[in-house]
């Protein structure tokens, strides 16, 4: 198989196990900067290029977009699906997940296990969003922050309505959040692969931090999860309708909560606390179920 692997940065951790892993199993992998490919986008004939370069020619591609780079990395993969390529996430799927507030209402919709969320406009709607969520301590959340950033915890009603008038001061749109005391700033990131979790790890925090991101010093280790975890998981990435992500969870006192669904999961930190070998078994499921116009959405939404 050819496959296209859509990054930024080729020598992270994540990607150089991906290209390992497929080279390993006799494929030909190529990583493509997307934010230096440009389109033509003409009616049957749609092209991708790059460096004057036609790409043709691809059986799959592996979108790791940057969060930041969302909306052109999206452009990029709609135009490989337009293509005929099978994407292993797809544009709709990707799109969805990095929505955050759109993520939560499909999430809500369909029953999965949340922390009580409020979102408002106005600022002057401040005290009730903090009662809506049970009042102080909450979480106040950027909608584009991503790996903690953008994420502060308002131990006060004071100082929460504070944080909110602030961030929409700077014309940022925010979630607010109840604070899970319980879960003690650890989560669980759950790797789910074609609707089953191949791997878990529980997150900690470093000292003083609610946030258990591994990019903000946390540290990780394997951990056996429930069954009401598992099946929260797969419903959430079923709900995204991702076939590669990473749910995390909150163990809260009336069951597992979904913080966020990860399109683009990080293998280095999962793959080191829980010995699997998350990469190989990505690449496995694309030989599986790659097929030339079976994408889908074939990028509608």
């Amino acid at each position: 198989m050819k496959i296209a692997l859509m990054t930024r940065n080729a020598k992270l951790y994540s990607h150089q196990r991906l290209i390992q892993a497929a080279e390993e199993r006799g494929h030909e992998i190529q990583p493509i900067d997307y934010m230096h490919c440009y389109m033509n986008i003409t009616s049957m004939r749609p092209e991708l290029r790059l460096a004057g370069e036609k790409l043709t020619g691809f059986d799959a591609v592996i979108p790791r977009i940057g969060a930041s780079k969302t909306f052109y990395g999206l452009a990029v993969l709609r135009q490989f699906e337009m293509m005929g390529v099978w994407a292993l996430n797809e544009s709709v799927a990707v799109g969805r997940s990095r929505d955050k507030l759109r993520a939560l209402q499909l999430l809500a919709r369909d029953g999965i296990g949340l922390p009580v969320t409020a979102f408002a406009d106005q600022t002057k709607q401040t005290d009730e969003v903090i009662e809506i969520v049970g009042g102080a301590p909450v979480v106040v959340k950027l909608l584009e922050g991503t790996q903690g950033v953008g994420v502060v915890l308002g131990e006060t009603h004071k100082s929460a309505r504070s944080m909110i008038e602030a961030f929409r001061g700077a014309n940022q749109h925010i979630l607010v959040q109840e604070f899970i005391k319980e879960a003690g700033g650890t989560d669980i990131r759950a790797l789910v692969i074609g609707g089953k979790i191949v791997a878990a790890m529980q997150r900690t925090g470093a000292p003083d931090d609610f946030r258990s991101n591994l990019h903000r010093g946390g540290s990780a280790q394997t951990v056996k999860i429930t069954p009401q975890e598992r099946v929260t998981a797969i419903g959430a990435a079923k709900t995204m309708g991702l076939n590669v992500c990473g749910v995390d969870l909150l163990r809260a006192a009336h069951g597992p909560v979904v913080m966020e669904v990860n399109s683009s999961p990080g293998l280095e930190g999962i793959e080191a606390a829980t010995g699997k070998d998350v990469a190989g078994t990505i690449i496995e499921f694309i030989e599986s179920h790659a097929k030339p116009g079976k994408t889908k959405t074939r990028g509608r939404g």
